[in-house]
């Protein structure tokens, strides 16, 4: 059995059966279902063969030249970008959702010809495992639902798009990784920026020096929220501020620097409207983080405000960014010139999941793994720890 090691697939209870390498080649190229099927045929034969789950998951299947996706959720950023953004798609497309309301799986059908065994809602969601047209799960549900679907995926053996914010809670966050891990599944957060042209840029800039060390920075991220009854009016859904606009205004401070913080020097919530964020949720946000050599980083967040700008200054001169995280494009100067190539709504999505794509199909890293989401998380609890604390929070 050269190219197998058989401790890690096969134990043989009895030495008369055996399977050699060119049939578990075979059997592994197949579907999941007549996987089973076989697997199951040679249990009743009495094989004695056991196969590790691990490995049926690893296994490198007959390579894709799409990639089929599954949302899970079916709200504003599935339905108007989303879907949308996966009729541009060049590596993946949409094969599947799962949806708790029949009306909209109607819909969807229809719209999006999707056929009715690519149709789950959250009862039969385990199922999705012997559904070999979609190959990755994307989670687009209230962040309190997060880690229950990511866990569910990676055990039904499907690579994970999760957006953001990753979860509620840094241990969340960190069992949504180990999941993946166990079940060798790739887990990448939606952080369409870290893909976008612009803000790779403004990111080079830094991290080249192009314009000396940065010294300090200052970003904004919010919009006005009218609505009453949405998740992120909810606490117990993940609602507040700062684990939605709150995480671009983290990201833009860590990515803008080049650097992790090191402590929360202060922070406050606050809100205008407290029959809407009730018992002290925040619908604003203001914090400074400090970062390695002394840079501060102002940030400010918001459901009570349009504000979209960073300000990143250095030695040589400011790199301004406004807007630094908007659907309809990032954009924004320097001293060496114009940041701006344009695009339109919904490129970002589509480039994100073209990237993630291609990563699972190359066996590649994400650009935005498990982890990256996790730091921002740990971050938004540092905030909130020194705004109900009045103290600074270290790292």
């Amino acid at each position: 059995m050269s190219g197998i090691n058989p401790e890690n697939i096969v134990n043989f209870q009895n030495s008369k059966h055996y399977i050699s390498t060119n049939e578990f080649i075979k059997l592994f190229n197949m579907s999941n279902q007549s996987r089973r099927t076989v697997i199951k045929s040679l249990a009743l034969a009495g094989a004695g063969v056991i196969i590790s789950p691990k490995f049926i998951w690893s296994y490198p299947y007959k390579k894709k030249n799409k990639l089929g996706v599954a949302l899970v959720g079916l709200g504003y950023y599935s339905t108007d970008l989303l879907a949308p953004a996966l009729q541009q798609t060049k590596h993946c497309y949409l094969a599947g959702i799962v949806t708790g309301t029949p009306s909209k799986a109607e819909i969807w059908k229809k719209k999006y010809n999707i056929p009715d065994k690519n149709i789950y809602n959250y009862q039969n969601f385990h199922e999705i495992a012997n559904n070999d047209d979609i190959d990755v799960v994307y989670v687009v549900l209230p962040p309190s639902m997060h880690e229950e679907y990511v866990v569910k995926a990676a055990n039904a053996g499907k690579h994970i798009w999760c957006e953001k914010p990753m979860a509620v809670t840094e241990a969340e966050c960190a069992r949504m990784i180990a999941a993946c891990n166990k079940n060798k599944r790739k887990l990448a957060i939606g952080y369409r920026l870290q893909h976008e042209p612009n803000t790779k840029e403004y990111r080079r800039i830094v991290n080249q020096k192009r314009l000396g060390k940065v010294l300090k920075l200052e970003d904004a991220a919010g919009y006005i929220d009218n609505r009453t009854d949405h998740w992120k009016q909810k606490r117990e859904m993940g609602g507040g501020v700062l684990l939605d606009m709150g995480v671009y205004a983290i990201q833009g401070a860590r990515l803008g620097t080049g650097m992790e913080p090191i402590s929360i020097v202060s922070a406050k919530t606050s809100t205008t409207r407290p029959n809407i964020y009730k018992d002290g949720l925040a619908e604003t946000a203001i914090a400074t983080l400090e970062f390695p050599g002394g840079v501060m980083a102002n940030i400010k967040t918001s459901f009570g405000e349009n504000i979209n700008y960073m300000n990143i200054y250095c030695e040589k001169g400011v790199i301004e960014m406004a807007p630094y995280s908007a659907y309809s494009g990032v954009k924004g100067r320097s001293p060496l010139g114009e940041i701006n190539t344009p695009y339109e709504v919904p490129w970002q999505q589509a480039n994100q999941m073209d990237d993630d794509a291609l990563s699972i199909m190359n066996n590649k890293p994400m650009l935005v793994p498990g982890e990256e989401g996790l730091r921002d998380i740990r971050i938004v609890e540092a905030i909130l720890k020194s705004a109900a604390t009045g103290q600074p929070v270290k790292f």
